[in-house]
């Protein structure tokens, strides 16, 4: 090679090495400082960050937009304000797209849904997980129905991706508009404190029309989705913990709905018994307990995953691992209100059991339910709708599902929780439980009111009553006398009947009849 080719390779080198240092630094330093300023990292930190070190391979770095008005054609910036590609998490292939917030406000356009577009169809191909890292200020307002177009094109994908491949977003800044249906369909949504929001329209178009004096904390922020909407699963303090977080609920699902669930080694022994067990629940049917005591006594190692903790606390959701296996919690929590069914509660879980279904993760549901919360907002709210999904959702799964109930199981929320009679696989009760159309007290108040009022002693008579009636109906010997219940197990040896159970389901196979899809009742 002569001098002069020589000297042109290396020019063209380094204007390679140029172009790929502008790609790396995004917006440029200023705004790179401003990100780093307000608390959040960068795009690419981000993706760096949540990835095993040196696997993340990136699409269309130097991809740029392709409007030409509004002095556009003059604001040029490599990759177009989206870092986008694949990688892998603990070995396991992902892939991921994260706005960057420094180029052009990570606004959508046209280009930029071109690269989203491309890592969901290459990731529903390969069947493998998506993780979007939401940091955007919307639809880029200079490209018009193109930007606009862009965020359809990426909510068909949302929706044909459903139950084929997990979705994950970790909204970590603004997202707005029609930004957020995206996460909206996607199956878990991780907000960060104080740096996140997500709402459709902002607070000042909101005091306009409704006159409603709202700050963007309030009205969409982390806690407002988490505890208030149920819009967000999980809220994180920093960046940083939003992308451990992110890591660690994909240990729990398997990467596509073809999968079986990641299974991790466990010192745990599978036929520990658990004494404190015998106790934890108390006799009395009115006294509360936390549920998580139970379930944190008989998962591998005492850890529970929450999910949507925040959230309809009346019912617990998450996952755990029982035997090294990945496993969904639902669970009552007579803690706070009772453990009641109610609308928000319904909806939650119902949600979490399809999710579970669609990607093969078993499902372990803790029963202590004295019903439906009844009061006429919950009636006006549609709470019978609302708590056809759950019954809807449980009765829909095909995975392996097993009952345990601690206590109460009374009405209808006896049936919708995972009940024998809706295709439970094994269903067990400790000998506190007490299955009955209500409650001993309020059952015999309305079958023997004249015995109990022309009692001597009414209060007597009716707990005279009340103990005739759990013995003779709520027992669960007599469900068990039926074959509604399996088997009446001893509290303590909770942990070693389920771990059985599941060896004994690890084979199920279990289908709907042909269609389309069913019509569940939105």
């Amino acid at each position: 090679m002569t001098k002069e080719k020589m000297k042109k390779t290396d020019d063209r080198l380094k204007t390679l090495v140029e172009k790929n240092e502008e790609a790396m630094v995004g917006g440029g330093a200023a705004r790179v400082e401003r990100q780093h300023r307000s608390g959040k990292l960068t795009a690419r930190e981000r993706v760096e960050f949540l990835l095993d070190d040196g696997t993340f391979e990136e699409f269309d770095r130097f991809k740029k937009h392709r409007c030409l008005d509004f002095g556009m054609q003059d604001q040029q910036s490599p990759g177009d304000g989206v870092v986008a590609g694949h990688g892998q998490v603990d070995g396991r292939r992902v892939f991921v797209f994260a706005q960057d917030f420094t180029v052009f406000g990570g606004s959508l356009s046209e280009t930029n849904a071109e690269k989203i577009c491309k890592v969901m169809d290459m990731a529903m191909k390969v069947g493998a997980p998506v993780i979007g890292l939401n940091d955007s200020g919307g639809a880029r307002i200079q490209e018009g129905v193109q930007s606009l177009g862009g965020y359809a094109d990426i909510f068909l994908r949302n929706t044909l991706a459903s139950g084929v491949i997990p979705q994950i977003s970790a909204i970590m800044g603004p997202c707005a508009g029609g930004a957020v249906y995206s996460p909206a369909i996607t199956d878990f949504n991780v907000m960060v404190k104080k740096t996140s929001y997500m709402f459709i329209t902002g607070p000042d178009v909101i005091k306009t029309v409704t006159h409603e004096d709202v700050d963007k904390e309030q009205l969409g922020g982390a806690m407002t989705h988490n505890a208030v909407s149920g819009v967000a699963h999980f809220a994180v303090e920093t960046d940083e913990d939003c992308l451990r977080l992110v890591r660690e609920l994909l240990s729990f699902i398997p990467s596509n709905n073809l999968d079986d669930p990641p299974r991790l080694p466990t010192s745990d022994p599978v036929d520990r018994e658990e004494e404190r067990l015998n106790s934890v629940v108390p006799e009395a049917s009115n006294i509360p307990y936390d549920i998580r005591d139970v379930i944190h006594l008989v998962v591998d190692d005492g850890y529970l995953f929450e999910a949507h903790e925040h959230y309809a606390r009346n019912i617990i959701v998450g996952f755990a691992r029982l035997g090294g296996r990945s496993v969904g919690i639902v669970a009552n929590q007579p803690a706070y209100l009772a453990g009641v069914l109610d609308i928000d509660a319904s909806v939650k879980a119902a949600r979490f059991v399809r999710f579970c279904d669609c990607f093969n993760i078993p499902l372990i549901t803790f029963e202590d339910v004295p019903g439906f919360l009844p009061g006429v907002q919950q009636e006006h709210g549609g709470i019978i709708r609302h708590g056809a999904k759950l019954l809807y959702a449980f009765a829909e799964a095909t995975v392996p599902k097993i009952t345990v109930i601690t206590r109460k199981a009374y009405g209808g929320a006896y049936c919708v929780m995972s009940s024998k009679h809706i295709r439970s696989d094994v269903n067990f009760a400790f000998p506190t439980a007490e299955i009955a159309v209500m409650g001993a007290e309020g059952a015999v108040e309305i079958l023997y009111r004249k015995e109990i009022a022309g009692s001597e002693n009414p209060a007597d008579e009716m707990r005279i009553r009340a103990e005739e009636f759990r013995r003779k109906f709520a027992s669960p010997y007599v469900a068990a006398e039926r074959g509604f219940i399996d088997e009446v197990i001893e509290p303590r040896s909770t942990r070693r009947k389920l771990i059985r159970s599941l060896e004994l389901l690890d084979a199920k196979r279990d289908q709907n009849p042909p269609k389309k899809h069913g019509n569940i009742p939105l």
